[in-house]
C-alpha cells in the first residue's frame, strides 16, 4: 500500500495526523506494508524569511480571536499528548520552503521519515526556525543525513523545480487543506484524525484490495 501524506511543517494537525496514522500503521502491523511518501503543502507560501508573530498571523488569516486560539492550542496539546507528540509555545510562523527542499532530498536519501519527525519537534515543540539554516543543518545531521551535502542544497536551488512541481500536482488535484492522506492515488482521509479512523480506513481498504486480487 502506498501513503502519499501531503502536509507542511507549519501545521501543527499535521503532527496530529501523522502521529495518529503512525499508531494507525503499529495496530495494523505487518500484515500490511506500506510505503510512506511526504509531499509538500506550503501554508504560507509568501512568508518572509524572518518569520511573523503567530498570534497576529493566525487572527489575520483566520479572523479568530486570541481566547479561540489559545483553546486551538489547548485541543492541540491534548490531541497531541495522545498520540505521543508534544506541542510547546510557538510565537513564531516561519517560511518552510527550504525545509521542503530538505525533505525531498531526504527522501532520496531513504532519511524522510526522519527528516519529518524532527521537523515536526523542531518547529511545533521547541518553537525552533524550521527555515533557519542552522537549524536545519542541525536536524540533517541529528537523523543521520551528510551536512555538508546538506549545506551546498541549501545554498543553492536545488530540488526547489521538483518541490513546486509537487506542490502544483497536489493542487491541481484539488488538495488544498492539509494533512490530507492519499492511499494507493485513489482514496483521501483529510484532517488530523484519531489513530481509530486511521486503522478502520487501512483495514477496509487493505480488505477491499484483497478481494477484488
Amino acid at each position: 500500500m502506498k501513503i502519499d501524506f501531503v502536509s507542511d511543517v507549519a501545521c501543527p494537525w499535521c503532527a496530529v495526523g501523522l502521529f495518529s496514522l503512525e499508531e494507525a500503521l503499529r495496530r495494523v502491523g505487518a500484515q500490511l506494508p506500506v510505503q510512506l511518501h511526504f509531499q509538500p503543502f506550503e501554508l504560507n507560501p509568501q512568508m518572509p524569511a524572518e518569520g511573523e508573530d503567530a498570534v497576529e498571523h493566525l487572527s489575520r488569516k483566520y479572523g479568530a480571536t486570541p481566547a479561540q486560539l489559545a483553546a486551538t492550542r489547548e485541543t492541540l496539546r491534548q490531541r497531541g499528548a495522545e498520540v505521543g507528540f508534544t506541542f510547546g509555545d510557538r510565537p513564531r510562523v516561519w517560511n518552510t520552503f527550504d525545509a521542503h527542499r530538505l525533505l525531498h532530498w531526504a527522501g532520496l536519501e531513504g532519511r524522510q521519515r526522519e527528516l519529518k519527525h524532527a521537523l515536526l519537534a523542531a518547529y511545533h515543540t521547541h518553537a525552533q526556525n524550521p527555515g533557519s539554516p542552522e537549524v536545519l543543518l542541525r536536524l540533517c545531521d541529528e537523523v543521520g543525513l551528510d551536512v555538508e551535502r546538506a549545506r551546498a542544497i541549501l545554498a543553492g536551488a536545488e530540488y526547489a523545480d521538483d518541490v513546486r512541481q509537487r506542490e502544483r500536482f497536489y493542487q491541481e488535484q484539488g488538495i488544498s487543506a492539509v494533512p490530507s492522506v492519499i492511499i494507493d492515488d485513489r482514496h483521501l482521509i483529510q484532517g488530523g484524525q484519531p489513530p481509530e479512523a486511521f486503522e478502520s480506513a487501512l483495514r477496509q481498504l487493505a480488505a477491499e484490495a484483497g478481494s477484488t486480487a
